[in-house]
């Protein structure tokens, strides 16, 4: 298996950079891409930014890295708080699943505060903004070192 770290981003991420800046900031999900590829040569790793809006889809994503990825970074932004199918999806995938969020979900509305793949992610990145990102793949690096 090659060493791969796949990176899934969820709903409405595809706006990264032009939606709410003054929750998401100016950066895109290219320049996240950018950032965490300089980070992943650190550590001999490759990796790979897919999105999609589509709940079913993620779910598709996640069960390919099984064959793939030896990593999930994972922001599943309005699902982690609704899909049970994203959840279990993940409990299928062997390797580590790290969980990102650029806001702080915490102080934002209630229904935000409770993360079905929190349940699985072996650790979470929340409120660091899309520097988050660079920080998970650091240390996705270090737990595949």
């Amino acid at each position: 298996m090659s060493k791969l770290v796949t990176i899934l981003n969820g709903p409405n991420l595809n706006l990264l950079g032009k939606r709410e800046p003054e929750i998401y900031g100016h950066a895109t999900l290219n320049d996240v891409e950018v950032d965490c590829t300089k980070v992943a040569a650190e550590f001999g790793l490759t990796c790979e930014l897919k999105q999609s809006n589509i709940e079913g889809e993620l779910v598709n994503m996640i069960q390919a890295c099984r064959e793939t990825s030896v990593g999930i970074i994972i922001n599943p932004a309005a699902y982690t708080h609704t899909s049970v199918a994203i959840l279990d999806a993940l409990n299928t995938f062997d390797g580590p699943v790290l969980e990102i969020h650029i806001s702080n979900v915490h102080k934002r509305e209630e229904f935000r505060h409770h993360s079905f793949v929190s349940k699985r992610a072996d650790a979470s990145i929340i409120g660091m903004g899309v520097e988050g990102y660079a920080l998970c793949m650091r240390h996705m690096g270090s737990l595949l070192s």
